[in-house]
C-alpha cells in the first residue's frame, strides 16, 4: 500500500467548493478518504461532491460559514469525528494602510483566523482524545514575508502561522499533528478570472508569476499534493511546519 493512501480515514475540507479546496477534496477522495466538502456556497460544495462521486469517490456536501462558531459546532455534530481537518477557507483584500478600513481587517480576521480557530476547536478535541489526527491549515507566503498592498491579508496569514505553531507546541506528543501550507500565487478560478479582466491578460499573468522563480503560478493540484502528504501517515514526524509551495518566492527572503 502506498504511504499516501487515506483508506479508512474521514477528512473535512473547508472552502472546498472551488480552487485549492476542491483540488484537495478530490485528491483525498481519490486516495480513499471519505471527504466532507464544506463551503459557504452550497451549490459549489454539491457540484464538487457530484464530481467526486462520478469518479467513484466518497463525499458529502455541507454548507457552513467558518466565521460562525455556532454553524461550525452544528456541523461538527453532523459529521462526528474526522481524521483529517483542512482549514482551507479564506478571503483577501487589496490595499495598504490607507486603503484598508477597520471593517476590512475585521472581515479577513473573521474568516482567515477565527475561521481556523473555529474549525480546529470543533474537530481537534476528538482527535486529541483518540490520540491521532492531522490538522492542516492553508496559510500563504504572506504568512512568511510581507506582501505589498496586502496589509490585512498579510496580518491574518502571519496569525495563522503563529496559531499553527502554538497548537503544535501545546499538543506535542499527543499523536495529533498541526501544520500549515504556504502557497504562492495559485491558478485558482478566482485568480484567473481576475487576470482575464485585465486589458492584457498574458502580460498580467507574467507580472503576477514573476515573483516566483519558476516563472509560473502554482497549480491547485500541486498544493493538494502537499496537503495529501501532511494528511497521510508518511508525515508522522512533521508537526509545527510551514510547507512553502511558492515556486521559490521566499527562497531569497
Amino acid at each position: 500500500m502506498t504511504p499516501f493512501r487515506l483508506d479508512a480515514k474521514t477528512a473535512l475540507v473547508t472552502g472546498a467548493g472551488s480552487g485549492i479546496g476542491r483540488a484537495i477534496a478530490e485528491l483525498f477522495a481519490a486516495q480513499g478518504a471519505l471527504v466532507w466538502v464544506v463551503d459557504h456556497d452550497e451549490t459549489g460544495a454539491e457540484t464538487a461532491v457530484r464530481a467526486i462521486r462520478e469518479r467513484g469517490g466518497r463525499a458529502e456536501a455541507a454548507r457552513a460559514d467558518v466565521a460562525a462558531e455556532s454553524e461550525m459546532a452544528a456541523l461538527g455534530e453532523r459529521t462526528g469525528p474526522v481524521d483529517v481537518l483542512v482549514n482551507n477557507a479564506g478571503t483577501g483584500h487589496v490595499g495598504n494602510l490607507l486603503g484598508t478600513a477597520a471593517a476590512d481587517l475585521d472581515r479577513l480576521y473573521a474568516v482567515n483566523v477565527r475561521g481556523v480557530f473555529n474549525g480546529t476547536k470543533t474537530w481537534a478535541p476528538a482527535m486529541l482524545e483518540r490520540g491521532r489526527g492531522s490538522v492542516i491549515t492553508m496559510a500563504s507566503v504572506a504568512g512568511l514575508v510581507a506582501v505589498r498592498e496586502r496589509l490585512a491579508y498579510t496580518t491574518t496569514k502571519f496569525a495563522v502561522v503563529g496559531l499553527t505553531k502554538a497548537l503544535a507546541l501545546d499538543h506535542s506528543g499527543t499523536g495529533v499533528r498541526f501544520n500549515c501550507i504556504c502557497p504562492g500565487r495559485v491558478e485558482t478560478p478566482f485568480v484567473m478570472q481576475r487576470i482575464a479582466a485585465y486589458p492584457d491578460p498574458e502580460r498580467a499573468y507574467r507580472e503576477m508569476a514573476a515573483t516566483q522563480l519558476t516563472g509560473r503560478m502554482v497549480r491547485p493540484d500541486e498544493v493538494a499534493a502537499a496537503a495529501l502528504y501532511l494528511a497521510s501517515d508518511a508525515s508522522e514526524m512533521v508537526t509545527g511546519s510551514c510547507l512553502s509551495i511558492d515556486g521559490g518566492w521566499t527562497a531569497g527572503k
